[in-house]
């Protein structure tokens, strides 16, 4: 990286101000709930997509397949913490602890107000939801409701219950849109550490299952319904006999740090955050653009002082939807026609919605760090539309040292970031 100062020089890097790295992650997912367990599944080409049968029940409901965590214990976690706490908010307090622990973070670093935590969900707990809004449907009224019902379905549940667990006292911030929510969190960590209102701080978000979240896609065909046989073909994304998307679960937490602060500790440094971007279509809340979708991979490169065909490799967003991987493929040729290697990793999790950003930044590591790019899987044909552009169809050794990884959520809402091998 050469426009960056070298390591240990303890200087400004591409943009004049303060370094950022990666020196910790905590995922829980559909493949695994460690890092060496998810790297295990990209190798493999394990999905984590299964058929829930309680689904067939729900009337209407025409998808009835999701990415399923499994081999997780609530009970781990102290109660007087998890009262408060539906299934997300224990999904994100787990990966936040093992990226803590990953990181190194000891009690006087995570108490700090100079550590803060901002970890994104699309809403509070559905299953809380349904609780809460049910009793009030059939009593009339709000008699027998659980005190801490209202801690489990504010929309800050998350980055509020995690930062209690972890006795964080300075910023907490919940960043809220759609697919792109932890990619945002993720981004306005860099910038929070970078402008120095922060040293260190978790981010990512976290998801649970609920037939509502499938549902609301199925309304809008946007869900996969045709392999609920199959689950293992589902989701297909840029590929010729996709059908929508696969809902999932899971939670994933990275910790940024500032490069001078974790080299002096002796931090692991797993990547260095050189840049991102996030802007908006303003076209149509369903129907991405691929005006939009450029201009944000082009704003991030800008933002990490790189030409887009410096990158080794692209994380997409695709998630099998018909219109949004044709949409992202022509934004893709766009950018970078067909010089750098591109693929999805929905078909692996399913999509997390506001955690699927950090658990693909999380993947993204482990890549940099192991030196292979992971398929998209379920790509047996490419679609009419998504060609052009560098499809991965298999494992790849690849020694990489610049990646990008870009969500794109509903209401035309796009984020960007780029990572670098340090």
């Amino acid at each position: 990286m050469s426009s960056a100062t070298s390591p240990g020089s303890g200087k400004p890097g591409r943009t004049g101000r303060r370094r950022v790295v990666i020196t910790g992650a905590g995922i829980v997912s559909p493949i695994g709930n460690d890092m060496d367990s998810v790297k295990a599944a990209l190798l493999e080409g394990k999905t984590g997509v299964k058929v829930v049968p309680e689904w067939r029940s729900v009337l209407g409901l025409r998808s009835h397949v999701a990415g399923v965590v499994e081999g997780i214990d609530p009970k781990q976690i102290p109660r007087r913490y998890r009262r408060t706490m539906g299934r997300m908010a224990v999904l994100g307090t787990f990966a936040a602890q093992d990226a803590a622990a990953d990181a190194g973070l000891d009690e006087h670093t995570l108490t700090s107000e100079r550590t803060g935590i901002m970890l994104a969900s699309t809403t509070g707990s559905p299953a809380n939801y349904e609780t809460f809004f049910g009793n009030y449907v059939s009593t009339g009224g709000i008699l027998g409701q659980e005190g801490t019902l209202f801690m489990r379905v504010m929309s800050h549940t998350v980055a509020a219950n995690v930062a209690a667990v972890l006795g964080v006292r300075g910023r907490v911030l919940a960043p809220c849109a759609a697919c792109a929510s932890s990619t945002q969190a993720i981004g306005t960590g860099f910038e929070t550490i970078k402008e120095g209102h922060q040293d260190v701080v978790l981010c990512g978000g976290a998801e649970e299952l609920h037939p509502v979240t499938a549902g609301i896609f199925d309304v809008v065909h946007a869900a996969s319904r045709n392999y609920n046989d199959a689950p293992e073909r589902t989701p297909r994304p840029f590929d010729r006999d996709r059908d929508g998307l696969v809902v999932g679960e899971g939670a994933a937490v990275v910790v940024l740090e500032e490069y001078d602060r974790a080299r002096q500790r002796g931090a692991p440094i797993r990547a260095e955050l050189l840049g991102w971007a996030t802007g908006c279509d303003s076209r149509h809340m369903t129907q991405p653009g691929k005006e939009g979708m450029l201009r944000c991979m082009q704003q991030a490169a800008r933002s990490a002082g790189i030409s887009a065909t410096e990158l080794d490799y692209i994380c997409g967003h695709a998630t099998g939807t018909p219109i949004g991987d044709v949409a992202e493929a022509e934004a893709t040729r766009a950018f970078v026609g067909d010089a750098v290697p591109i693929s999805s990793l929905k078909g692996y999790m399913g999509h997390t919605l506001a955690a699927c950003g950090s658990a693909e930044v999380i993947c993204c590591l482990l890549m940099l760090q192991d030196g292979f790019v992971a398929p998209t899987r379920n790509l047996d044909n490419v679609a009419e539309g998504c060609d052009g552009i560098a499809h991965v169809r298999e494992v790849t050794g690849s020694s990489l040292r610049l990646v990008m990884s870009s969500n794109f959520a509903f209401g035309g809402v796009n984020a960007s970031l780029v990572l670098g091998k340090v």
